[in-house]
């Protein structure tokens, strides 16, 4: 008689774990699928990048940003991390004083970064033909770009990310 007993117990102790297993598990699916929606930070790979040159603001250099096919991500609004050269002094400081909107790129929309390559008003500075650029915080994947024409360099600056290539024009104070 005890083990007649005893086997229902057991199994209503055997369904009560398998009833917690099977939540817990949908509860792990419903997370993960919810994560998976979200959009994540751009990584330098996760982009194709144009750099064109613009006679505004005494001239400067526009770099468009579009994510690559099957890619959605964001980028901060603060400048990218760029260079002219492996020196110090080649690598761009921030345009902007403030954090701009974050822009959230896929398919054809773009994110806009204005570089101005020389804000000194001197015959100073060194001639380059290529802009290291890479997203901030992502500098060890870095690319190289090749420029629309030579560079004269000192004290470089750069724009924010911006959705609005209007917004991208670095004035030098």
């Amino acid at each position: 008689m005890r083990l007649r007993f005893a086997a229902p117990s057991a199994r209503l102790a055997l369904a009560a774990v398998a009833a917690v297993a099977v939540t817990a598990t949908a509860t792990a699916t419903a997370t993960a699928d919810n994560r998976s929606t979200a959009v994540r930070a751009c990584v330098t790979k996760d982009l194709t990048y144009k750099v064109s040159l613009k006679t505004q603001a005494g001239g400067y250099f526009l770099v468009t940003a579009k994510a690559k096919p099957g890619v959605t991500c964001y980028l901060e609004g603060v400048f990218p991390s760029a260079s002219f050269g492996s020196s110090a002094d080649t690598e761009v400081s921030p345009a902007e004083h403030a954090v701009s909107d974050r822009v959230t790129l896929s398919g054809s929309t773009a994110a806009y970064a204005g570089i101005n390559p020389k804000t000194t008003n001197n015959d100073h500075g060194r001639e380059f033909d290529f802009l290291h650029l890479a997203v901030a915080g992502d500098e060890s994947n870095a690319v190289t770009l090749a420029l629309p024409e030579t560079a004269t360099v000192d004290r470089p600056i750069a724009t924010n990310w911006h959705a609005d290539p209007d917004d991208a024009v670095p004035f030098s104070d």
